[in-house]
């Protein structure tokens, strides 16, 4: 039974937005305080919603193969639950690493357009260092090395290079913190794909 309790639900704040990934213990706790309820999709592409004493006793009419037994009655595990009173997105920031700028450039010189093997691109201050430029996401792009060394320790417009983008802070993502390596539940295909079209993404991603 320990299995089935580790097993992953999508957790939805109160706009229905996909937020987390919580095991199947925690989804039935959040249930049983009355913290959240269970977001079922139906065969006519509805959803409904279930509280506690609703899903127990769906559990006792649809015996289901996906459930856990108490001590007094058997409860089917949820695979989408929707929080009650949670209505945030998670506000953390992107980590400003060599990893995630090559991500948001998508492994493209910024000033020739050209994608390259990261093997084969720098990191490039747009204003030089020595000139004051600071290390910072507005100020970091991706380049290839032939672009790199004909920029050399200047500006882009005193060696007469265009950036192809003007490189900004990316934008968290609400749905990045859900592992998207885990093993999905079908039912999560419809709030993960209104999560990757409906929120906004910043020009990093194509």
């Amino acid at each position: 039974m320990s299995s089935v309790l580790n097993q992953h639900v999508l957790v939805l704040n109160r706009l229905w937005q996909a937020v987390n990934v919580c095991t199947a213990r925690r989804a039935l706790t959040l249930l049983f305080q009355g913290h959240a309820q269970v977001v079922l999709n139906r065969s006519d592409g509805s959803f409904q919603t279930f509280n506690f004493n609703e899903w127990h006793h769906l559990s006792q009419d649809e015996p289901h193969p996906e459930s856990v037994a108490t001590v007094s009655f058997r409860i089917r595990v949820p695979r989408v639950i929707l929080l009650i009173v949670y209505d945030h997105v998670p506000k953390k920031e992107v980590k400003f690493t060599r990893h995630n700028i090559f991500e948001r450039d998508q492994n493209t010189c910024q000033y020739c357009g050209k994608t390259h093997d990261r093997k084969d691109l720098n990191l490039d201050h747009v204003i030089p260092r020595d000139r004051g430029g600071p290390t910072t996401w507005e100020n970091i792009v991706c380049s290839c090395i032939e672009c790199n060394t004909r920029k050399a320790n200047r500006s882009p417009q005193e060696a007469g290079m265009g950036l192809i983008r003007k490189p900004k802070r990316p934008k968290w993502r609400p749905f990045v913190q859900i592992n998207l390596t885990l093993h999905q539940h079908d039912s999560w295909k419809h709030f993960i794909d209104l999560a990757y079209w409906n929120v906004e993404l910043g020009e990093e991603i194509r």
